[in-house]
């Protein structure tokens, strides 16, 4: 059996690799440099980590020389690739039951794994975020930053959100003019995103039509902020969406994407947190994060294949949120008891994400064909 990373990196040797690598992020970024490499007429063979909903596939085999795909480090197999350009989007506390509980070794698998670029390949950097910026005095390679920063090389200027619609200027050096950009995601961190691969694409010569129009055509990924629509209740409109993330940034991050786009509504939450090992090195980001919605509804753990851990159980979480005193919130065990229960909940206004790694995305769906009479074309 040959392991993924091994045979992307045996694929990499063919083409022009671009490896997006980083603890958040990296499935959007992909998709989106993808989806720009497409608009331009540049057919990229692209490999990520989730469903895009244009193609409804997690891969596509194309003709040209590049090849776009996501450099996982939950098990430094990210090594194994030689990109010619790497993206390195954020650094943070995950997956460190890898690397023996150590947060240097992590940051040191990323350093290498950039360091894997040849000497004249390029890394396409967040300087906005802290651990990345530490990094780069260590880069013995090309460099191109972005972010919101404004001594970032790609930076952006004047967001504005309209619900679930970003629009913002990118500023780019050497370029006069910044590039009017839509993008149909909500949340700075998918501002971001879009950044990377405006960078990306940038440096490969792609005309500023194409790079704007593949972001303004993108679709999504499934599971990432996926909208399953509105739909009505005592005269009114609950909206339902579905995410994928399931560390406290990526949680944080979702939350004031939804604060931001939809002010006035009520957010109730589904959350299912993912691994014993995650929930305990995080627990109390975790809690801090998740007392800022309005309504809470937290299930049990789900293990992917752990055993429980005495003090990171989901009622462990639990007891801790209401110690807090600072969300409403109810505990369900058992996630086939979660629909019977959000159908009494839910009122109309509401924002209600399900968010989590595990079955929460099933979650989503089953709530979907549930209230299916009562969904209101957008």
């Amino acid at each position: 059996v040959i392991r993924r990373a091994e045979m992307l990196g045996e694929l990499m040797r063919y083409r022009h690799g671009i490896a997006v690598a980083g603890t958040h992020g990296k499935t959007s970024t992909t998709s989106l440099i993808a989806s720009i490499l497409a608009e331009a007429g540049l057919d990229p063979t692209f490999v990520i980590g989730g469903l895009l909903n244009s193609t409804a596939s997690n891969a596509m085999l194309g003709k040209s020389r590049y090849l776009v795909a996501e450099a996982d480090e939950s098990d430094a197999s990210f090594l194994h690739l030689q990109p010619m350009v790497a993206v390195l989007t954020n650094v943070d506390r995950d997956h460190l039951s890898y690397y023996e509980g150590s947060f240097d070794k992590l940051k040191a698998a990323f350093l290498e794994f950039v360091h894997n670029l040849p000497f004249y390949g390029l890394l396409v950097a967040c300087i906005d975020d802290p651990v990345v910026k530490s990094m780069l005095p260590h880069v013995k390679r090309s460099v191109v930053t972005y972010g919101f920063d404004p001594d970032a090389d790609v930076s952006a200027l004047s967001v504005i959100q309209d619900e679930g619609v970003s629009r913002f200027a990118v500023v780019r050096r050497g370029h006069a003019e910044p590039l009017q950009i839509t993008l149909a995601f909500p949340g700075k961190h998918n501002v971001l995103n879009a950044l990377a691969a405006i960078a990306i694409a940038s440096d490969e010569g792609v005309e500023d039509q194409y790079i704007a129009a593949g972001l303004k055509k993108f679709q999504g990924v499934g599971r990432r902020f996926e909208r399953h629509g509105q739909y009505a209740k005592d005269a009114g409109l609950f909206t339902l969406v579905d995410d994928y993330g399931h560390h406290p940034s990526e949680v944080k991050a979702t939350i004031e994407a939804v604060r931001s786009g939809w002010p006035d509504s009520r957010l109730v939450m589904v959350y299912q947190p993912h691994r014993y090992t995650r929930t305990l090195e995080l627990f109390d980001q975790f809690v801090d994060v998740l007392a800022t919605v309005d309504h809470l509804v937290l299930l049990d753990v789900y293990a992917a294949g752990e055993a429980p851990i005495p003090g990171a159980t989901g009622e462990d979480l639990y007891k801790a949120l209401v110690r807090k005193e600072q969300v409403s919130i109810e505990y369900i065990a058992k996630i086939e008891d979660a629909p019977a229960a959000l159908d009494r909940i839910v009122k109309p206004g509401d924002f209600m994400l399900t968010q989590g790694a595990g079955e929460t995305g099933k979650l989503a769906r089953a709530l979907a064909a549930q209230w299916q009479n009562l969904r209101v074309e957008e």
